[in-house]
């Protein structure tokens, strides 16, 4: 069975997730990348958190749109986790940077401020607007339904 483990572990469970829910969750993708655009010039460490938040939605639809809903309190590390094991070592790079920017938005939103750069900021985004697009076209590949 696929994501095996993660089943196992009670990371994730199968989910039967109606066609507007994928949407949905890509919608608010959408939406996070524009208000990162907005924040740039005023908050970077906000516009990298939101940056971030564009890429787990888009990330979770990709687990919806494969039968799955994720659990537990680790649900950001699962997603990551889950996005790992289904784009495989052709996507390493990217993975690991939603890794890391997982890792450091947890610690923007609870630890300190002003952790993020001008610089890491934009490229947060940009590359936020790349991978969540990404993302969006396997959905829309494998999908049996119109995004």
């Amino acid at each position: 069975m696929p994501y095996a483990q993660l089943v196992q572990q009670g990371r994730i469970k199968p989910y039967q997730a109606r066609p507007e829910e994928i949407r949905r969750l890509l919608k608010v993708a959408a939406r996070d990348l524009a208000a990162a655009e907005r924040n740039l010039p005023d908050d970077h460490d906000w516009a990298y958190t939101i940056a971030y938040n564009a890429i787990l939605q888009a990330a979770r639809a990709l687990v919806l749109a494969h039968g799955f809903r994720p659990r537990g309190a680790e649900s950001h590390a699962t997603v990551v986790q889950f996005v790992e094991e289904t784009l495989g070592k052709k996507y390493a790079d990217q993975i690991a940077l939603f890794d890391q920017m997982r890792r450091k938005r947890h610690r923007v939103i609870y630890e300190m401020a002003g952790l993020v750069s001008k610089q890491e900021a934009e490229q947060g985004v940009a590359f936020a607007k790349k991978f969540a697009e990404e993302i969006r076209l396997l959905i829309s590949k494998q999908a049996s339904f119109k995004l």
